[in-house]
C-alpha cells in the first residue's frame, strides 16, 4: 500500500488565513509545486462547513485570526463524525503556540514567517500520511464488507446443508467430547425405541437387549479413536422376532486450536419394524 506523487498532487487542500498576503504566498507556492485543488478562504467561521462539504485531505489553518481562533476551529472540525482523523497543519508566529495546537490535535506546524522549504515539505509529508490513512481506512472498511458477506454465505451454505441432511435422513445428530448428545433432529426415540445416549454406550441392560454388541462395539471404537465413519450398518433383534437395522455416517468435530469437541452425524432406518 503506497501514495504516489500524482495521489499527493491531486489532494485536496484549504487555506484559512485572515492576511490575504499569506493566502496569496501560499497558493503560489502550491501551485508551483504542481497542486491541482487548493482553495482558500479568510474567515475563519466557514472552515468547519466547507470541511463538512468537502472534505478536505489537507487543512492550513491560521492560528491567531478574528471571529475564531485556530483553536476553536480545530474543536469544531473534532465535531465531524464522517472524519475522525483533523487534517490540520497550524500556521503560527508564536512558538508558544506549538505544542498546545498539538494538543488540541493538529498533526503538525508550520512556522511564520515562511520557510518555503519547510512549508512545501511539511505539507508534501503530511498528505502522504492523510492519504495513506484514507486508503488504510478504506481497505478496513472493506475487508469489514467482505467478511460479513462471506459470513451471511457460511450462514446460508449451513443452513442449506442442514435442510438437505434432514431431507436425506431420518435422523442426525452432535454430541459433545465426552459423548453426551446436545443436539437431535428426527424419530429417534419412535425409531430406536431407546435413549439416544445408547448410540455412546450409556444405555441400561433393558435398552442393550437385542443390539449386536459386535456392531456396536466396533462402532464405539471407531468413535473413541476419533475416526469418521460412513454408511456404517449395526442392528437389533426385537421381543417379536423382527429385526431393524440401522445405517449411520458421522465425524468428529475440533475446534479452531485442534481441540476434540465432540461428533455428529446422520442415520436412516434400513428396515422398518414387521
Amino acid at each position: 500500500m503506497n501514495v504516489g506523487a500524482p495521489d499527493i498532487l491531486d489532494a485536496s487542500i484549504l487555506i484559512v488565513d485572515d492576511q490575504e498576503s499569506n493566502v496569496s504566498l501560499l497558493e503560489q507556492l502550491l501551485g508551483e509545486a504542481g497542486y491541482t485543488r487548493v482553495t482558500s478562504t479568510m474567515n475563519s467561521r466557514e472552515v468547519c462547513a466547507l470541511h463538512r462539504k468537502n472534505g478536505y485531505d489537507l487543512i492550513l489553518l491560521d492560528l491567531q485570526m478574528p471571529g475564531l481562533d485556530g483553536f476553536q476551529v480545530m474543536a469544531g472540525l473534532k465535531t465531524n463524525e464522517s472524519d475522525s482523523y483533523l487534517p490540520v497543519i497550524v500556521l503560527t508566529a508564536q512558538p508558544g503556540h506549538k505544542v498546545r495546537a498539538l494538543q488540541a490535535g493538529a498533526k503538525d506546524f508550520i512556522s511564520k514567517p515562511f520557510d518555503l522549504v519547510e512549508v512545501k515539505t511539511r505539507i508534501h509529508n503530511m498528505l502522504e500520511v492523510r492519504l495513506l490513512y484514507k486508503k488504510l481506512d478504506s481497505y478496513n472498511q472493506l475487508l469489514e464488507q467482505r467478511v460479513q458477506e462471506r459470513t451471511a454465505e457460511l450462514r446460508e451454505s449451513e443452513a442449506r446443508y442442514r435442510s438437505l441432511t434432514e431431507l436425506a435422513s431420518d435422523w442426525h445428530w452432535e454430541q459433545d467430547e465426552t459423548g453426551k448428545f446436545t443436539r437431535v433432529c428426527g424419530p429417534v426415540l419412535e425409531m430406536l425405541g431407546i435413549r439416544v445416549d445408547s448410540f455412546a454406550g450409556k444405555s441400561s441392560n433393558a435398552e442393550m437387549t437385542g443390539w449386536n454388541e459386535a456392531e456396536r462395539e466396533e462402532l464405539q471404537a471407531k468413535i473413541s479413536a476419533r475416526q469418521p465413519f460412513l454408511d456404517f450398518v449395526f442392528s437389533r433383534i426385537n421381543t417379536d422376532g423382527s429385526q431393524q437395522k440401522f445405517q449411520v455416517s458421522g465425524e468428529p468435530m475440533f475446534n479452531r486450536s485442534c481441540g476434540y469437541i465432540g461428533y455428529r452425524g446422520i442415520g436412516i432406518e434400513l428396515t422398518a419394524k414387521k
